[in-house]
């Protein structure tokens, strides 16, 4: 049998059912055997009952993003293999098309299926998930408890995917031992129920595996199986954040929620407000009094914290930073799906013109970097900032062997004030930066308004002081574009000389780089990939000489217009000639980015419009 580098593993089910647990054990304990592993779940937006799945692609190496086929199938639902059968809108067929010829589904035979007229070039193996459970308990002592352990059986369904994806059973077993006690006791049953179902494929396969993953060398330290959002939440700890606000909204939430579950340790408070007017104002008041603060959310709450953020830039309060956790808009949207629709948004978000930062990362190398270092931006240019992320990046896993977190600069808090007798927060100054004093310091006190003011604070609608004013806050975009070096706002990956350069930013970035690989290795096509990961100030020099020797141009985002193709345009004056767009709510799988590049690359189309009909 050959070996394979590059597996899918897919679990479908009701939302609630615990398919999240299921798929989060059997992906750690691939990664602690030496398997890259890339993951992401998809969910509708109500609570429980809907049709749910997480795919989980299983190599040898690091994979940036999902692929749309799937190896191993585990159903615990009806509609995960036949789609939704009672004629309700919106409707779907289900996973069967997704898998690969000779590829293996695994479903609950208390389902009794009829499965007549579906794909006869894949296995279906029933398998009794409770009864298995049951012998198990039962022989342990533990038959009455069967309904209080019953999600024990996402073990059982664990157990049997080892068992076709030809992984060791005793290595995914060891991911359960651990502890002392119950929990010992709990992580043996578990053992043991995994067991049940690795034997029972085993012998529906006749002892043989179909798939076989390729070996890998066991790492003496497991790589870590990180999700996005927690990397941002890791990085704001490590950049010293003091004060974080949030109201509820999805995908901003578990951000949030991890961020108050460690908040004692860390020194850190965390406050839940009834809405986001006063989120925002709240970490605007924390800057002022010298907390690193922060304040998380999605486009609707920032739709109500625009007026917050020109509070945030006229007093220079030197923060708060704002994550922006963007979904698919407008209004409420499409509340648990990924999009990229709020760059123009953030970049103007509130009447009046104002200095604010704005930044993009990829992947979560650039999470941690750009988490962590734009609290000290917010700092030393005492302004606020926006770091635009995405349901993707919230609720993806991937390995990665370090974050990075012990290489960042230092902590900078930017000019702060010394007494000097006659203290004035904005004074003019070449720089443009006045020195903060915090209350509590003796002769620092001044005033602070929401409109326009002198070097002391007093309100003044005096023209020279507003002219001067202007100058002075509008004037630090300049001073960053300067100071910030290019690494940090964009990267070339690939030959300088490429044939093709494609242009992207935020979570597009797997995608891109994965297909880029699979172009050069089938068709030939030398391309690069331009990364831009400051969206203000924009990094105009260096976009301009990038595109500027470029060869052939096209734009992949994942928005209808293609808003980072406009924002080069009105920079640099640069036309990107072909833009790939995708809206549908689903990022960008590896086969329908490869497809409609190359359907770019052949044609001459100037948008292309890519979206699957999945559930």
């Amino acid at each position: 049998m050959a070996y394979n580098s590059d597996l899918t593993w897919m679990l479908g089910g009701p939302q609630g059912g615990g398919i999240n647990s299921a798929a989060e054990s059997f992906a750690k304990a691939l990664a602690r055997a030496g398997y890259r592993i890339y993951m992401n779940i998809e969910f509708h937006s109500n609570i429980q009952g809907e049709h749910s799945y997480y795919k989980v692609r299983i190599s040898d190496r690091d994979k940036g993003n999902l692929s749309e086929k799937a190896h191993v199938l585990v159903s615990l639902d009806e509609e995960t293999l036949l789609g939704n059968t009672h004629n309700e809108w919106p409707s779907h067929h289900g996973h069967l098309s997704e898998m690969v010829e000779g590829g293996v589904v695994i479903y609950d035979g208390a389902l009794k299926l009829n499965l007549t007229g579906q794909r006869r070039d894949i296995h279906y193996i029933p398998v009794p998930f409770d009864d298995l459970l049951r012998k198990v308990l039962v022989e342990a002592g533990r038959g009455s408890e069967f309904n209080a352990l019953r999600v024990m059986t996402n073990s059982v369904a664990g157990g049997a995917s080892a068992a076709a994806l030809g992984v060791d059973l005793a290595l995914y077993q060891e991911s359960f031992r651990g502890g002392t006690g119950r929990r010992a006791a709990l992580a043996e049953l578990n053992a043991k129920a995994a067991e049940a179902g690795y034997s029972y494929v085993m012998e529906a396969l006749n002892n043989q595996h179909i798939f076989q993953l390729v070996p890998v060398k066991r790492p003496e330290t497991p790589p870590l199986l990180m999700r996005g959002i927690n990397a941002v939440a890791l990085a704001k700890l490590k950049a010293g954040l003091g004060f974080q606000t949030y109201y509820p909204i999805s995908p901003a939430t578990d951000e949030n929620v991890y961020l108050e579950a460690n908040a004692r340790s860390q020194d850190l408070t965390v406050v839940q407000v009834e809405d986001e007017v006063s989120a925002i104002n709240m970490a605007v008041g924390a800057a002022h009094a010298g907390l690193r603060s922060s304040t998380s959310t999605s486009g609707p709450g920032f739709s109500l914290m625009a007026e917050g953020m020109g509070f945030a830039s006229l007093t220079e309060s030197g923060g708060p930073v704002l994550f922006l956790w963007m979904r698919g808009g407008p209004s409420t949207g499409l509340p648990t799906r990924s999009e990229q629709a709020d760059l123009k948004f953030s970049l103007q978000p509130g009447h009046g013109e104002f200095s604010h930062i704005v930044v993009a990362p990829g992947d979560l190398r650039d999470i941690v970097e750009d988490s962590y270092e734009v609290f000290n931006w917010a700092d030393r240019y005492q302004l606020p900032a926006v770091v635009l992320v995405d349901k993707k990046m919230a609720s993806f896993f991937q390995t990665i062997d370090d974050l990075g977190l012990n290489n960042l600069p230092p902590i900078d808090r930017g000019e702060l004030f010394t007494p000097n007798g006659n203290y004035l927060r904005y004074q003019f100054t070449d720089s443009g930066i006045s020195p903060r004093s915090f209350p509590g310091q003796e002769g620092g006190v001044f005033w602070t308004t929401t409109d326009e003011h002198d070097q002391r604070g007093h309100i003044t609608e005096s023209a020279e002081n507003r002219v001067q004013m202007m100058d002075k806050r509008m004037g630090k975009l300049q001073l960053a574009a300067r100071e910030i070096p290019d690494s940090r706002k964009i990267h070339l990956f690939g030959p300088e000389n490429a044939e093709v350069t494609v242009v992207g930013w935020g979570t597009t970035k797997g995608a891109i780089l994965d297909v880029l690989e699979i172009l050069e290795r089938e068709d030939g096509v030398r391309a690069n990939f331009l990364q831009v990961r400051m969206m203000r100030p924009f990094p105009v020099e260096a976009v301009a000489r990038v595109l500027g020797r470029a060869k052939r141009t096209i734009l992949v985002e994942e928005n209808y217009s293609g808003q980072l193709g406009d924002l080069v345009r009105e920079q640099t004056g640069i036309k990107i000639g072909q833009r790939l767009v995708k809206f549908d709510g689903r990022p960008f799988s590896e086969e329908e980015l490869l497809e409609a590049l190359r359907r770019a690359l052949h044609g001459a189309e100037e948008r292309i419009a890519v979206t699957h009909l999945r559930p």
